[in-house]
């Protein structure tokens, strides 16, 4: 287990090194080569010289070692921590905000790339918007943006910036200020990074996804041209983490759900008091009824898929 330094030193350290780097970025790879190939890639590319790239693998798999050893060379990869053992999100996140000292911080997925700019855009709106917490891209499609939800929410800041008001964001493609890690600490066991900027939001922030949209291209999604799961059997054994939790098991079911949920943040309330407490447990109910009376998620319904033309 990665031990994180005596906080006196990284006081020091932070003092020394922060008026350089104002941005640090986690990238956590497993064992998708050719995703890490294009995803790390792009990343680095995409780094002006305030940002630096720290990356985080699981697991042994030997392509993917190799992916990230060819790029450890590039001017913006700064740390590697190697894990032979697959520790998922939540312990790497935290050695991350617990060992860097950038005053914004990000993750991006390595099966996601990352927009043109993205991180100028949104380190530009956190600095002009003290009151923005976490700001984030977009994975959704152009078919998944719905107007008459998602104009209700847009708000115009300071700066020219607009945000698409949302208690939380993805966990990839994000910028996230360093006062939040501050003010709320690590990630608490269990708790998501939705929960996170759930919390991050009942504690005053203001959170969303940058408008016009930054688009992420989830590399995962089947609707994705460099999607690599091209039949059922090839997803149920490559599924993403999401996909895994929420017992998906067919490329159709996938990319329903990748839908479902970009339309369901568009209709989420800003407000974060009915993501939580009483609220929170009230809806989790009704959808336990749901099911108990047989009304299913509409993804769920989705039929299978034996080839990528028929999950679009």
């Amino acid at each position: 287990m990665a031990i994180p330094p005596h906080p006196v030193t990284l006081i020091v350290l932070c003092l020394i090194m922060t008026s350089e780097f104002t941005h640090d970025i986690l990238m956590i790879t497993y064992n998708r080569a050719n995703y890490t190939r294009r995803s790390l890639k792009r990343l680095l590319d995409s780094c002006d010289e305030r940002s630096r790239v720290w990356v985080w693998h699981n697991g042994t798999d030997p392509e993917t070692i190799q992916v990230v050893e060819n790029f450890r060379s590039h001017p913006r990869f700064y740390k590697y921590e190697f894990s032979s053992e697959n520790k998922r999100l939540r312990e790497p996140t935290n050695w991350f905000w617990q060992n860097s000292c950038g005053e914004f911080v990000s993750k991006v997925d390595d099966d996601c790339l990352v927009g043109e700019s993205w991180s100028q855009k949104l380190i530009s709106a956190l600095q002009d918007n003290p009151n923005l917490g976490v700001i984030g891209c977009w994975r959704g499609h152009d078919e998944d943006y719905v107007p008459e939800l998602a104009e209700k929410k847009i708000r115009n800041l300071h700066g020219g910036h607009r945000v698409m008001e949302n208690c939380w964001v993805q966990g990839s493609s994000y910028v996230m200020r360093r006062d939040v890690i501050r003010q709320l600490g690590s990630l608490k066991p269990q708790e998501s990074f939705t929960d996170y900027c759930i919390r991050a939001a009942l504690n005053g922030w203001k959170n969303g996804f940058y408008f016009p949209f930054i688009h992420e291209e989830h590399m995962d999604d089947p609707r994705s041209s460099f999607c690599e799961m091209r039949t059922d059997e090839e997803f149920r054994a490559n599924r993403p983490l999401t996909a895994i939790n929420f017992h998906t098991t067919t490329l159709a079911q996938w990319a329903a759900l990748e839908r479902e949920m970009a339309i369901s943040i568009q209709a989420a309330s800003p407000d974060p008091r009915d993501h939580s407490g009483w609220r929170r447990r009230l809806g989790g109910l009704a959808k336990r009824v749901r099911k108990l009376v047989g009304i299913e998620d509409s993804w769920r319904l989705a039929g299978s898929a034996r080839n990528i033309d028929s999950a679009n």
